[in-house]
């Protein structure tokens, strides 16, 4: 019989999902999750398998955590600004980095951003009765705004811009 495990594995994920949201997967070592999650080395091994293993429970947990709370939200938008301003204010950091970083080397990763976004534009879609991708053309844009912050009022431009399709 082995050892109880000594942490907290939801704690250790909700960890985990900061870390890689912040500096992305390759700029976390294993010595970093160890040292951030307060897990040993094999007991990290052991629950997760690989750093990949890790990171794939806590790019998921991300999109349970917050992107589908987001989908929700602009699923209930009343107009282009509103989901405008649901995505650019939302904590997207690791879905993000998975979709430049990730997700170009990793198929399931890959699939994983892929559903993410497409729930996205689809949740926009409904929302306010526009075509897929016009709702996908709002994605890209508000995610450019996450980015790239608003620079030069660029989001109220645009949203002044949207007003035609509410």
């Amino acid at each position: 019989m082995g050892r109880p495990r000594a942490f907290d594995e939801d704690e250790a994920v909700r960890a985990a999902v900061g870390l890689f949201g912040g500096r992305a997967y390759d700029g976390v070592s294993i010595d970093d999750l160890v040292t951030r999650l307060g897990v040993h080395r094999n007991s990290l091994y052991k629950t997760f398998g690989s750093k990949r293993g890790l990171y794939l429970v806590a790019l998921r947990r991300h999109l349970a955590d917050d992107v589908s709370p987001l989908v929700d939200a602009l699923a209930a938008a009343s107009d282009a600004g509103t989901a405008l301003r649901l995505v650019t204010s939302a904590d997207l950091g690791l879905l993000l980095l998975a979709a430049v970083e990730r997700a170009p080397a990793d198929e399931e990763v890959a699939a994983e951003v892929a559903i993410a976004l497409t729930a996205i534009d689809q949740a926009i879609a409904n929302a306010l009765g526009i075509s897929t991708a016009l709702a996908t053309a709002l994605t890209a844009a508000a995610l450019g705004m996450l980015l790239r912050g608003d620079p030069d009022g660029a989001g109220t431009a645009l949203t002044q811009r949207l007003d035609p399709l509410d």
